[in-house]
């Protein structure tokens, strides 16, 4: 219900201001689970893709933002809830497992998740190396991988800054990358690498993003 009313007001008021470009939407699947596999390089991205997603997508978000207390935690937590958001503990020695679990609950109940492959936000523009989950998660449940390339949002709300800049925004859905019956034959951990490189070659033709080489790792400011 939040969903719906939030997604009634998000959309045209991000249009409105930030009128992003967006192509591919046709290229995502109407129904079943899928997962939005994007480049990552400001806190807005998860609000940018939901908004311009031709359908709804959950995100996973630090469990902080749904503890809040008094009304200004009350209105965060209607603000997460409602653009899709599912709260995960990141500071849980388990959290990688639970987020894993979150994921795939979602997936196979047919519903579409975004993740960011390279784990945090890119401060230097650059494209870092996807991380496998993406892949356990495409492999688990069998589900088509879109990537995404996001460009411009980190002008829009660049890393430090507090508030929101005008900036143009472009969103690009590729082609979905079919996981089932390719990786058979292939040892897991093997899959797991290759089609991971496989979605972020395809997230930097989308992007022209200039590729790090190297895990991006979370700032200690995050």
């Amino acid at each position: 219900m939040i969903y719906r009313v939030l997604h009634l007001i998000l959309p045209p008021l991000l249009k409105a201001i930030w009128r992003p470009k967006v192509s591919g939407g046709d290229r995502v699947p109407r129904s079943g689970g899928v997962i939005l596999a994007s480049n990552h390089l400001s806190f807005v991205d998860s609000v940018v893709i939901a908004c311009t997603s031709p359908r709804p997508v959950h995100f996973l978000a630090k469990s902080d933002y749904f503890t809040g207390r008094g009304v200004k935690g009350f209105l965060q937590r209607l603000w997460f809830e409602g653009i899709g958001m599912l709260p995960v503990d990141r500071d849980d020695p388990q959290a990688a497992i639970a987020s894993l679990d979150v994921a795939l609950e979602v997936l196979r109940r047919g519903d579409s998740f975004g993740i960011y492959p390279e784990g945090t936000r890119s401060r230097d523009g650059r494209l870092y190396r996807g991380r496998t989950g993406v892949a356990h998660l495409a492999l688990t449940a069998g589900v088509p991988v879109v990537p995404v390339g996001l460009k411009g949002t980190e002008k829009v709300q660049p890393v430090g800054a507090n508030g929101f800049r005008l900036a143009p925004i472009t969103v690009v859905f590729g082609e979905p990358i079919e996981v089932a019956g390719r990786f058979d034959k292939v040892p897991l951990g093997k899959a797991r690498r290759q089609l991971t490189d496989e979605i972020m070659a395809a997230i930097r033709d989308l992007t022209g993003q200039e590729e790090a080489g190297a895990y991006n790792e979370r700032s200690p400011l995050a």
